[in-house]
């Protein structure tokens, strides 16, 4: 017997060459698969578990095993799962008091990148209530609308952003809504300081009863993604949803000894859900920033020994574009979780800092179909993996991007793509793999939904992003379709930066749109506008509006003049051909002006002034 076990493995080591040259990522691919029932089998356990155990279950037992182990590092302080327990016990006591808030109401978190943004949500999930994430950076119009979406009555703020509130207060005076700030209490009238209150809680854990009717499809989070509509959107997140998220993080292989660095804002997906639920999920220590700091980021991750980072593309660039430096590959950085990453980029990354696990994932809040690249292959965002594709169903049809619409056949159905094409991403929507929508917004969640794909009466969900797979199997992100695009690590609603300009007094119609540029991740802001008769372009009033209603990604760097725009039949704005015209005044006849944020104005466009963008002498 022990001759015939000899024998197998002496085949066996002499097959394993031939074996990992026919299959070279079957290793990789068996390593992702393993991982991935693991997760899905207990997440079909939380689904037959008579009383529901929540994220906020997992974190109360990391709570039991480890009091004392450092769950947040921030700014020179630590605080432990025992201390961040406690603080959202206390949290969650004063909104009972102050609030008197009730297991199913939706409350709105108006905060920065910090602790209390972690145990007030912690507080709120303690208590039954959907927190809606409110992007920090918003304001006016876009700050009314995503509060009012999610159908809060109480919006918790930080002081930082008092101004930000104050702005619309009156609105939200009218509308009977309870605005709380974490500090001190502030001299505003209508708006009340939770500090006191919690100072004065007690920190005793609550009772599950609290929530005792929260199961895995309930609304756990509002999370919002900009949209065609011009306002952004509250995508609904279940429960189903936070732990799936959370999931990513083990089968990206993070260990419950790692420390991942969150530099990411919390109200983003990636942050909150991938960072901060993954992070519990693992019972692991955040090194949380209020921002990102190219110049810092290494630096923190040696003195705080961080293991995992997250990503986008913007932020890998920045990182490449910093300072060379002779201890740039003295570090613990072994995974780096993200997404939008250019090839170039992701190369020189791995060549300055060292051997990196690059994960890069792609995902949508919203959808339900994403994929991770768990080869480390430079360039991809997964593979095409069977078992995935068997629990997960989804396929790339063929798109017309001029008119923004798939292609169908005589029968009416959609075409699939083969490999090395480029197709429209959909997934298709069942039990195991829904689409919840958008909250308050029933047409935009109807828009995303694409009927009689590959036979009459399927339903599949529209990603509007279009990808690639190759021979080899392996996806390509190819760009976006549709009324948004992406810059900054943002998306950006074109109909919203059109409404803004719109308010100038000197401008009639703007038609708005991303374009390339030359080193850059994504799409940089660009509008053609018409104006009102008689008008020349005012400048330094464009500029105000859209400094003081646009967070700094979304606002227009270039502004193209023209006599009319150009519609389809059904009065769309036609925008194909703008966008590959692109910003260069050599090719371009129209006056083309140039945000200038050292003059606070928009400028004429010259071609020097081209030249330096291209060159990256002028930053953007």
């Amino acid at each position: 017997m022990y001759v015939w076990f000899t024998l197998l493995a002496g085949l066996a080591a002499l097959s394993l060459p031939f074996v990992r040259k026919l299959f070279p990522y079957l290793g990789e691919d068996c390593t992702y698969i393993l991982r991935s029932i693991r997760f899905g089998g207990r997440l079909n356990l939380y689904k037959r578990l008579k009383h529901f155990y929540s994220i906020v279950d997992q974190f109360l037992e990391a709570v039991r095993r480890h009091p004392d182990k450092t769950f947040v590092r921030f700014e020179g302080l630590e605080y432990s799962y025992g201390e961040v327990d406690r603080r959202s016990n206390k949290v969650a006591r004063a909104l009972q008091a102050e609030a008197r808030l009730k297991e199913g109401d939706p409350v709105a978190l108006f905060l920065g990148n910090e602790p209390c943004f972690i145990w007030t949500w912690l507080a709120l999930a303690k208590l039954g209530c959907p927190a809606a994430l409110l992007n920090f950076n918003i304001r006016s119009k876009s700050l009314l609308h995503c509060f009012s979406c999610c159908g809060a009555k109480v919006i918790i703020a930080s002081a930082e952003l008092l101004d930000a509130v104050v702005e619309v207060l009156p609105t939200l005076r009218e509308q009977g809504i309870a605005v709380y700030l974490l500090s001190e209490a502030p001299s505003t009238p209508g708006v009340s300081s939770l500090s006191d209150e919690v100072a004065k809680a007690s920190d005793r854990p609550l009772s599950r009863d609290l929530r005792a009717n929260v199961h895995i499809r309930s609304t756990a989070l509002y999370i919002y993604t900009s949209g065609t509509t011009g306002l952004p959107k509250a995508a609904v997140v279940t429960h189903e949803r936070v732990w799936a998220a959370s999931f990513l993080q083990g089968i990206c292989g993070v260990k419950s000894d790692d420390i991942f660095y969150i530099n990411l804002p919390l109200y983003h997906s990636a942050g909150f859900l991938i960072g901060m639920t993954g992070a519990i999920e693992r019972g692991i220590t955040i090194f949380l920033r209020k921002k990102f700091s190219a110049s810092q980021f290494w630096d923190d991750c040696r003195k705080h020994n961080v293991t995992v980072m997250q990503y986008i593309g913007e932020t890998m660039r920045y990182l490449c574009n910093s300072p060379k430096k002779d201890n740039e590959k003295n570090h613990k950085v072994r995974v780096a979780i993200g997404n939008g990453v250019r090839t170039d980029i992701w190369t020189e990354f791995l060549n300055r800092f060292g051997n990196i696990e690059v994960r890069e994932l792609y995902a949508a809040t919203e959808g339900n179909i994403g994929f991770i690249n768990y080869t480390s292959k430079v360039g991809t965002v997964g593979r095409v993996n069977p078992v995935h594709r068997f629990f997960f169903p989804y396929t790339l049809i063929k798109f017309d991007i001029a008119k923004e619409e798939p292609v169908r056949n005589s029968q009416g159905l959609c075409m699939e793509v083969g490999p090395g094409e480029t197709g429209l991403l959909v997934g298709r929507i069942t039990q195991r793999s829904p689409f919840i929508g958008y909250a308050g917004n029933k047409q935009q969640t109807e828009n995303k939904r694409l009927r009689d794909v590959l036979k009459k009466g399927d339903l599949y969900f529209n990603t509007g992003d279009l990808l690639r797979f190759d021979h080899q199997n392996f996806i390509y992100f190819q760009d976006r379709v549709g009324d948004t695009f992406r810059w900054k690590g943002e998306n950006v609603a074109t109909s919203e930066v059109a409404d803004i300009l719109t308010m100038a007094h000197c401008i009639l119609e703007a038609n708005v749109y991303g374009v390339k540029v030359e080193g850059h991740e994504g799409r940089v802001g660009m509008a053609t506008v018409v104006l009102k008769e008689g008008q020349d372009l005012d400048c330094s009033d464009v500029y105000q509006q859209v400094v003081n209603y646009l967070p700094s990604y979304a606002r227009p760097r270039f502004i193209r003049i023209q006599p009319c725009l150009e519609m389809t039949g059904t009065f769309k704005m036609k925008k194909v051909r703008l966008v590959e015209e692109g910003f260069d005044p050599a090719h371009i006849s129209d006056p083309v002006y140039f945000l200038e944020p050292q003059k606070k104005t928009y400028v004429r466009l010259t071609e020097d002034i081209h030249a330096a963008i291209v060159s990256r002498e002028i930053k953007l």
